[in-house]
Order: structure tokens, then sequence, then C-alpha cells
């Protein structure tokens, strides 16, 4: 029981860790720009993540139109069809574990529903959304 106390204390800790420095990192760029940065907002968050538009081969979509509104649950790619793995990383501990693949995720998912690379705000919010969602 112990072991098992062990382990799963090490993975949260990695898991906020990995996710702690990349809102750390973040949250100074957006200083840089603005100010007057009071801190990520749920609320921006959500709006980003469940708003839709014209994206990736001219189709209105959202992020919710591969992730689903619930991010508990697996959904499927709105393009490829293929599963993906829950989004929360409450329920889906490989989530936010690697700042290369929060990188290489961000990106490629600002770019498929917005045309456009995310701003350090931007990311900031919809990852504060993903991770305090219920």
């Amino acid at each position: 029981m112990k072991i098992i106390l062990i382990l799963l204390s090490i993975t949260t800790l990695s898991f906020s860790t990995v996710l702690d420095e990349y809102l750390n990192n973040l949250e100074k760029k957006v200083l840089k720009e603005e100010k007057n940065f009071k801190g990520f907002d749920y609320k921006r968050g959500e709006e980003i993540f469940t708003s839709s538009h014209i994206g990736k081969k001219g189709k209105e979509i959202s992020c919710t139109s591969c992730h689903g509104i619930n991010l508990n649950e697996s959904h499927k790619n709105f393009f490829t069809g293929k599963v993906i793995k829950p989004l929360s990383p409450k329920v889906n501990k490989e989530r936010f574990t690697s700042k290369k693949q929060i990188d290489k995720w961000l990106k490629r998912n600002f770019i498929d529903v917005y045309k456009k690379e995310g701003s350090s705000l931007e990311k900031g919010d919809v990852i504060t959304y993903i991770t305090n969602k219920e």
C-alpha cells in the first residue's frame, strides 16, 4: 500500500511540476506584453475552447469537435475518426506531463481550429480551463 501511495505522489508531483513550470513560463511571457495581467482565466479559456471557427480544411470546428464537452471521456478526432483519450489530467495521467507534448499539441490544435498559433495568454487560459473543468 505504501508503494502505491508513493508512486501516486510521484505521478501527481510530476504532473503538477511540469504544468506549473509551463504555466509560469507562459505567465512571464504575458507579463512582458501586458503589465496589468492578473492571471489566467477559466472563463476566457472556456470561450476559446468552446467557440466555433472556420478552421482546418475550411470546416467549422472548435476544440470540442475533437475533445467534446466532457473532458473526462474519450472522443473521436473530427477529421480522422481516431479515438482521443480524455483530455482531463484528472482521469488521464499522461496529460500535461511533458513540456514538449504540451507545446506540440497546443500549437497543432490552435492552428487546426484558429489557423494561427495561440498566444501565451490564450494557451494559459485554455490550460486553466482544461485542468479545472469538472
